[in-house]
Parts: C-alpha cells; sequence; structure tokens
C-alpha cells in the first residue's frame, strides 16, 4: 500500500523532518530537511515558527499521515518539557488538518532501519542514506527524521506494526 508520510524528530532549536511516499520497498524522498529556530527567538516563538514550517509542508506535501518519535528518557526535567513542547506544536499542526499521528520509540525506529535498537547517530544517517539512495549523509536531525518515516512504512504492513509497536495518539 502506498502512501505520503510526514515525519517529524521534535526538538525546539533543530526539527528535523521528512516526507517519503511510496511502501517500504520503494520508497521515494520528496524532501526532508531541519526547522532551525535560532536561540534569540524566545520558546513561545520557536514553537509557533515549528508549527507554521510544518503547516506549510501540510498544504504543499498532503502527506496522509504523520509519524514522530516518542519521548525518550532525558537527564533534565527542562528538556523533556521542551522537547514535549516542540512535539506538542507539530501534532497540533497535524490535526489541525485533520492527520492521524503515529509515535514511534527511538529503539524500534533504530531496530527498523539499522536493524539494532541501540544504533548511535552515525549508525542511522549511514543507513538512512544507504537505504534511500541519497547522494549526501543527512545531518543527524534530518536522518532522524528519515529513519522515522522508513519506519512508518514498514509498520503499514500489520505484523511489523505490532513488531514497531506503532501508536496512534
Amino acid at each position: 500500500m502506498s502512501m505520503r508520510v510526514l515525519a517529524i524528530d521534535p526538538a525546539v532549536r533543530n526539527t528535523g523532518y521528512a516526507i517519503l511516499e511510496g511502501d517500504p520497498r520503494k520508497p521515494t524522498v520528496m524532501t526532508y530537511d531541519v526547522i532551525t529556530v535560532p536561540k534569540k527567538i524566545p520558546q513561545s516563538g520557536a514553537l509557533s515558527a515549528i508549527r507554521s514550517h510544518l503547516v506549510h509542508l501540510i498544504t504543499q506535501y498532503e502527506p496522509d499521515e504523520v509519524a514522530v518519535e516518542g519521548i525518550i528518557f532525558v537527564q533534565s526535567h527542562r528538556t523533556a518539557i521542551s522537547m514535549g513542547a516542540a512535539r506538542a506544536s507539530a501534532m497540533i499542526a497535524a490535526a489541525d488538518h485533520g492527520l492521524a499521528v503515529y509515535e514511534y520509540s527511538p529503539k524500534k525506529i533504530k531496530m527498523a532501519v539499522v536493524g539494532k535498537g541501540t544504533a548511535d547517530k552515525a549508525q542511522v544517517a549511514f543507513m538512512v542514506r544507504a537505504l534511500l539512495g541519497l547522494a549526501e549523509t543527512p545531518s543527524s536531525d534530518a536522518a532522524d527524521a528519515l529513519a522515522i518515516a522508513l519506519a512508518h512504512l514498514q509498520a503499514s504492513d500489520p505484523l511489523r506494526a505490532k513488531l514497531l509497536d506503532r501508536r496512534l495518539i
């Protein structure tokens, strides 16, 4: 089953995004990049910028579904709150356009793309480049978004969905 997915790796200052189309065996990269928000812009402005940029992508590319990385354990409560806010900004952009949002744990995404749930960022970026036939290795935030998109396309198979612990949020 072919679909177009917008995948988001949320963070207040560097939100990675990717749009893939197709099925798990033959995905096509539509676009990918990082929404970078300068530190001089307050967090509220950063969240607004993320939402606006994602709304523009949703309008331009018309994805069928959205996939995000689940909340990861972090040492700092501040970091967790900040990541949650960026994630909420992305989810609101999707919800405003009636799109279903699915989440995947970082470990399951790495397992789907690299074959190892403890893979590091360089391994994820390398595998994403290889699997998608990219000319260059994407930045880690964009690579993470591409990995989320690949995991989501794999999860379109009901058997893989269970293995990847696909959750509608």
